[in-house]
């Protein structure tokens, strides 16, 4: 006998089935099988031959026999009844069984069972007959002889496990299996009706919608047509409609987009919220929200246009080729976002329109000095009266571009208040995290700003906040020295300044002495940005003689200069002539570059008062006092002078603040100046922080300090050794001119100064 295991495929005794031969593995069928019993065991679970075991096969099976074999590979298998099976073994060659008859309870009447067969099949009958394959599901149903037959045909569309299907075979009572088969029909015709009514639905919204669509695109092709005739009489709507469509938004903002657009419809022109609506989408269309492909980068050509527009600034220039070259090996933006620190006039804003024309990129400038509110940089809500956009995206509206290079310039300028901080809003925009998807408050939805190349500047980064500060990359941008300042004056101040004057080469010459003469006496800065002004100045003087008549051609000497400029406005502290004890010069820095100071101290008879002088913050004064201490620890034999004698300590320039601690070791070699009665060479000059016990710590600005000491007449310096990396940052010409020397102590700075071989 021949075991077939079947799952999920419901087989009841007296119906006729028609299977592939390859759902007999292993049992080869042929003629001579013909006659042959067969046994359909029912599995539990969905499993291959080789895999199944006696417990994987439920107790009831149904035999069967092989009634013929067809041409077409078709076996014919007749079922006779059900069995129940027993010793049941999986071997190699197949299953083997136990059978014995399961007879049925035949608890219904023929008679009424053939009326309700009937019923049912006229109740299938007249379903099948609104079909699409109606007539051939007809001429199945007209063939069927029992309710078996029925079940077993309509069994792989019932919406039933498997196990439900097994338990019609189960199932010992006639009438009970079926009331089973009947209900399963039933729950099927009425899948059937309820996915017949969605899909009937489906399909009328679908052409309902379909004729809409062509409406509307019949609708905007009149429409079009007629805006082309008379493009003066096109409405904000019809505007805005075409707009939207162009311009490339993303989902979010082109559903808000659209959403207010319906509003202003509803609205409009006399509607008193018609203006509101107009300007908002006003905004957001004329925002470039298409991704821009990134322009081809040349990196030659990108450091010939940053030497074109800038003298100098080597280190400057090597950082942003190295931002430039990683962005042309990534395809897109990539890097630090930039914060350029130094003193006003060096550049820091107009390297950002080189950087821009380098990357063939738009260029917008957002200043950020004074900006209290942080709706200025998120933009105000509108729901409130007057709300605009924040200046990022009115730079981008401003820009046009979806990628410009975008300076925000003066971030140590942010304030704080009752407004909100304005810092921290930037903190978004300029985190690559998270600037994706910056969100504009008036806008209300998301804008990439990703693409955009930000550039930052800033004369200090001691008052940015450190979150903020920690986003960007700092780059200082020293002061210029004597020569590069004459270079960018003859080079590119005053062919600028002749060409807005209308002046011509052989209307004007200016000596080099004379430029030399306006940078030293005339201006006090470590950027050119008073030097322009004062080349302007000339320029304008020349060009009022030239229109009266007075000369045809100028040429400004030194000698000249007065006559054009007046006196000289500028004092540069130089180093003093004599020399007296008590007296040193120090380094410092300013927002307008360096400049030298003088360290004055004197006793007067008094009661051992300390009277500190000329302006000085909180951390000079603390200095004084440090550097009090240390020299009587230094000195204790003299320490008289200092019980007996109140010390005053002076640094003149009365009317300038001063603070910081960089004067440090300048105090204690004027104090022990002072003490010890000797005299320090005025061609002597010193900057470093000082500590109780002697050392000698690093400080800031000192590219600026050693200009300074430079421009003064210095001759040799004596700097922190641990600021000897910061040597880099200076000019060569600088360093060619003034001894630097790096000390650790200072014993160091006594020894070399005063001659004090001192602990």
């Amino acid at each position: 006998m021949i075991s077939i295991p079947i799952y999920d495929l419901l087989v009841l005794p007296e119906v006729t089935f028609y299977f592939k031969k390859d759902m007999f593995p292993g049992n080869e069928i042929t003629t001579e099988n013909v006659g042959e019993d067969i046994l359909f065991l029912m599995l539990k679970t969905d499993k291959k031959p080789h895999q199944i075991q006696p417990e994987d096969i439920y107790p009831i099976g149904v035999l069967g026999k092989i009634e013929a074999l067809g041409e077409d590979d078709t076996v014919k298998i007749t079922t006779i009844e059900r069995v129940m099976l027993s010793q049941i073994q999986a071997t190699e060659i197949g299953i083997t069984a136990t059978s014995v008859p399961y007879p049925e309870e035949k608890d219904i009447d023929p008679d009424e069972e053939a009326e309700q067969f009937k019923n049912m099949k006229k109740e299938l009958m007249s379903f099948a007959k609104d079909l699409q394959w109606g007539i051939w599901a007809r001429g199945v149903i007209y063939h069927w002889q029992s309710f078996d037959e029925m079940a077993c045909a309509l069994s792989s569309y019932f919406a039933s496990s498997w196990e439900e299907k097994y338990s019609f075979l189960e199932q010992q009572s006639r009438s009970e299996r079926i009331h089973k088969i009947k209900e399963t029909v039933y729950e099927l015709l009425e899948i059937f009706r309820v996915s017949q009514e969605a899909e009937s639905a489906q399909k009328n919204s679908n052409e309902q919608m379909y004729r809409e669509s062509a409406l509307k695109k019949q609708i905007e092709f009149l429409q079009r047509q007629l805006d082309e005739m008379h493009p003066e009489n096109i409405s904000d709507v019809r505007r805005f409609e075409k707009k939207i469509q162009e311009s490339g938004m993303n989902p979010e903002a082109r559903k808000e987009a659209e959403k207010v657009l319906n509003r202003m419809k509803q609205e409009g022109k006399d509607g008193h919220e018609y203006g509101l609506l107009y300007d908002y989408l006003d905004f957001v269309t004329s925002l470039s929200w298409k991704e821009e492909e990134m322009p081809s980068i040349d990196l030659a050509e990108a450091e010939k246009i940053l030497d074109e527009d800038h003298y100098g600034l080597k280190k400057v220039k090597e950082r942003i080729i190295q931002q430039i070259a990683v962005m042309a090996l990534n395809k897109k933006q990539a890097g630090s976002i930039l914060l350029f620190v130094g003193a006003p006039g060096t550049g820091k804003t107009s390297i950002g329109q080189s950087i821009a024309r380098a990357l063939h990129r738009k260029y917008v400038r957002i200043s950020l000095g004074g900006v209290r509110d942080e709706a200025e940089i998120r933009g105000h809500r509108r729901t409130y009266v007057g709300a605009m956009p924040g200046r990022i995206m009115e730079g981008m509206r401003r820009s046009g571009a979806q990628n410009p290079v975008m300076v925000l310039d003066e971030v140590d300028k942010l304030t704080r208040d009752y407004g909100g901080d304005p810092s921290s809003a930037l903190l978004e925009v300029l985190d690559p995290e998270q600037n994706s998807n910056f969100t504009d408050h008036y806008m209300n939805v998301p804008y990439d700003l990703s693409n955009v190349l930000f550039v930052c500047t800033a004369n200090s980064t001691d008052t940015i906040p450190e979150p903020l500060l920690n986003r960007m990359e700092v780059i200082q941008f020293p002061g210029y020295t004597q020569i590069e300042k004459y270079h960018i004056a003859r080079e590119h101040l005053l062919p600028k300044a002749m060409k807005s004057m209308g002046l011509r080469n052989q209307n004007l010459k200016v000596t080099d002495e004379a430029i030399l003469k306006i940078i030293e006496e005339y201006t006090a800065e470590a950027g050119v940005r008073g030097l322009k002004r004062q080349i302007d100045v000339l320029c304008r003087c020349v060009a009022v003689k030239l229109v009266k008549g007075e000369q045809k051609s100028i040429t400004v000497s030194e000698k000249r200069l007065p006559e054009f400029l007046g006196k000289k406005g500028i004092y540069h502290e130089k180093i003093q002539e004599e020399m007296q004890p008590g007296v040193v010069t120090g380094l410092a820095w300013t927002r307008a570059g360096g400049e030298i100071l003088f360290i004055e101290t004197s006793f007067t008879k008094g009661s051992g008062k300390v009277i500190i002088t000329g302006q000085l913050g909180d951390v000079m004064k603390e200095s004084a006092q440090i550097a009090v201490t240390y020299v009587k620890s230094l000195f204790p034999e003299r320490a008289e002078k200092f019980e007996k004698n109140d010390l005053h300590i002076h640094v003149p320039s009365g009317a300038v603040p001063k603070d910081g601690p960089s004067a440090g070791i300048t105090l204690v070699i004027a104090l022990a100046s002072l003490v010890t009665g000797k005299t320090v060479d005025p061609q002597i000059a010193m900057t470093g922080e000082i500590s109780l016990r002697g050392g000698v710590m690093p400080i800031g600005g000192l590219p600026e300090k050693l200009m300074a000491a430079q421009r003064a007449g210095v001759k040799k310096v004596f700097i922190p050794y641990d600021n000897i990396e910061d040597l880099e940052d200076v000019a060569e010409e600088v360093k060619e001119k003034i001894q630097i020397c790096p000390v650790k102590k200072i014993k160091e700075v006594l020894d070399q100064t005063l001659g004090l071989q001192k602990m």
